[in-house]
């Protein structure tokens, strides 16, 4: 009696590996089911990736905007420059009248065409000049000043970067998810198979290859994180 209570395990578990259509059902279902998730996923990549690179290109569009924006000011700044160099030469004029009509034009010109940055350039600048006497400092040089200017094309610009290299980064990993799908399909394959061919050896043989690629690609999907359509 006892023994055959200690047999019955062994004998279960026999019959289970002899039974080679159950087994091969059963790692169908588990394979099917880890397919549709890794396709699954690999889709929410995909839409993920294509969002990213959507937003890049929409930040790029607003930093190259930004930038003939803040290009536009800057010429208009080394224009308003040039004209207050001229009126300040003519202020220094040996011609009272030509002096004062050329101040009355510094003073309107420095009111309604400099801004509060590039009156900060320059008077940066001018405080350079009397330190440096031997050199001509140039407002638009300032670091401050092109900070002001161009800082936000740069900010933009950077976070179109960002954003691409993040979809791009996410597009790559939903090519290994829809490779692995792929990889898993050809296991469903080789099960399918494996379930109508006639020799145990054979249906063996096609479900420890098919199983083998699924473990492999299995694995390699787990290293993918889990995401929602949130992501």
């Amino acid at each position: 009696m006892s023994h055959s209570t200690s047999s019955a395990p062994p004998s279960r578990l026999r019959s289970l590996f002899q039974n080679v259509e159950l087994v091969t059902v059963i790692l169908l279902g588990i394979v099917s089911v880890a397919t549709a998730y890794t396709s699954f996923q690999s889709g929410l990549y995909g839409g993920a990736s294509d969002d990213r690179i959507s937003r890049s290109a929409a930040k790029g569009t607003e930093a190259e905007s930004l930038y003939l924006e803040a290009n536009q000011q800057y010429v208009q700044d080394t224009q308003s420059i040039l004209r207050l160099s001229d009126f300040d030469v003519l202020k220094k004029s040996a011609d009272p009248i030509t002096a004062f009509d050329a101040a009355a034009q510094y003073d309107e010109l420095y009111f309604i065409g400099v801004s509060e940055d590039l009156d900060a350039a320059i008077t940066n600048a001018a405080a350079l000049d009397v330190s440096e006497p031997d050199f001509w400092h140039d407002p638009q040089a300032d670091e401050d000043y092109q900070a002001a200017l161009f800082g936000g094309y740069a900010d933009a610009a950077d976070e179109s970067e960002t954003l691409r290299a993040e979809g791009d980064r996410i597009g790559d990993q939903g090519d290994q998810l829809g490779f692995y799908t792929a990889l898993m399909a050809i296991t469903l394959f080789l099960l399918g198979v494996a379930a109508v061919v006639r020799r145990p050896l054979m249906q063996w043989i096609l479900i420890a290859v098919g199983m083998s690629i699924f473990v492999v690609t299995a694995i390699g999907t787990a290293f993918i994180p889990f995401v929602w359509i949130g992501f």
